[in-house]
């Protein structure tokens, strides 16, 4: 295993010892099978509760594992016969969103997706994945095409947010992140959007406003990053898993909460362990949800996206009375400082 994190550490140790024996045995010559079989038996049940007990701070750092597939990986398994189109024919060429035409099981779709770097270069030159308005209006672009032509939208999220500096400002950011959410409520052909690692802020929901939205098990999603809430309530980004742990942002949340329709399960371990598997799994997903979509016109589908998105955050009258006794009890306590 390569790129363990933290909590994985004791089945790395036991791996090694697991090794060792095999090693030993076969420079001595003598026969540990026995011994090995049963270090395999525990591996196997410490494995199965190290992975079936995954808290939401370690799938934060599950979702930003820097081994973990991109939007690039996966589409090269998922499409086929897939070209990239680049530029958003107004200022430039947005390395941080890739996008283009391909087949899904023979069907053209437009597939648009925010790109990580490999190493530090490539970061760089994506800014780690975080768009300038350039990227989510490059993005928009194909999206209009898609629709102008009656294509299927398929995108794929996987970003900490927005590019937050000075030259994306200049060049209006929240316009474009705003432009992009209300014309892919609009779209009449079928958008179905995947978050296969970190889905942060609006630099996400630009490119997940679909009639279907879809988790990898591990990834996260939320309207700020762990770090920026830790930033935020502690003045200290360093708590960002204390504060993962409170935001509900794995995709098990969001299931419940109805902000996504499907969990799309990883390989043991996560999806940097198999591209090839995960890509299986998004694969059939996507191909199924497509296949409903595709029997609804254009009316049919703009209503059903506002449907999903009007229904987020309803509550009854009883959780109306709940969250009003917790508001007065709040307020009869001491104030403190967080």
């Amino acid at each position: 295993m390569a790129g363990e994190l933290p909590f994985e550490m004791p089945l790395v140790e036991m791996r090694k010892k697991i090794a060792e024996l095999q090693q030993f045995g076969a420079e001595k010559g003598i026969d540990f099978s026995d011994e090995v079989a049963r270090l395999e038996e525990r591996y196997r049940v410490l494995e199965e509760e190290v992975y079936s007990n995954i808290s939401p701070s370690q799938k934060m750092h599950l979702a930003r594992h820097q081994a973990r597939p991109t939007s690039l990986d996966l589409m090269g398994f998922i499409f086929t016969d897939f070209i990239e189109l680049h530029g958003d024919r107004l200022f430039g060429d947005d390395l941080a969103v890739v996008g283009g035409i391909g087949k899904l099981n023979g069907i053209p779709v437009t597939v648009i997706g925010q790109q990580r770097g490999k190493d530090t270069k490539d970061n760089i030159q994506r800014f780690f994945g975080s768009a300038h308005p350039e990227g989510f209006r490059k993005g928009l672009r194909l999206m209009r095409q898609a629709d102008k032509f009656k294509r299927p939208i398929i995108t794929f999220v996987d970003t900490k947010g927005a590019y937050p500096g000075n030259t994306a400002e200049e060049r209006g950011q929240s316009e474009a992140i705003a432009r992009n959410l209300l014309e892919m409520s609009q779209l009449g052909v079928p958008v179905i959007c995947v978050v296969i690692g970190e889905g942060g802020s609006g630099g996400a929901l630009a490119l997940a406003v679909g009639n279907r939205v879809l988790m990898l098990e591990h990834a996260i999603y939320s309207a700020i990053t762990p770090n920026g809430a830790a930033s935020i309530l502690w003045k200290d980004a360093s708590k960002a898993d204390q504060a993962a742990e409170a935001m509900r942002i794995t995709a098990a949340d969001l299931l419940e909460m109805e902000v996504i329709e499907e969990i799309v399960p990883e390989p043991r371990g996560g999806a940097h362990r198999d591209y090839e598997a995960t890509a299986a799994a998004i694969k059939d997903s996507l191909w199924r949800h497509l296949q409903e979509l595709s029997t609804m016109d254009s009316a049919e589908l703009k209503e059903d996206r506002y449907r999903k998105f009007r229904k987020i955050g309803e509550f009854s009258e009883g959780q109306q009375e709940l969250l009003s006794q917790e508001e007065e009890a709040l307020d009869e306590e001491p104030s403190r400082s967080l």
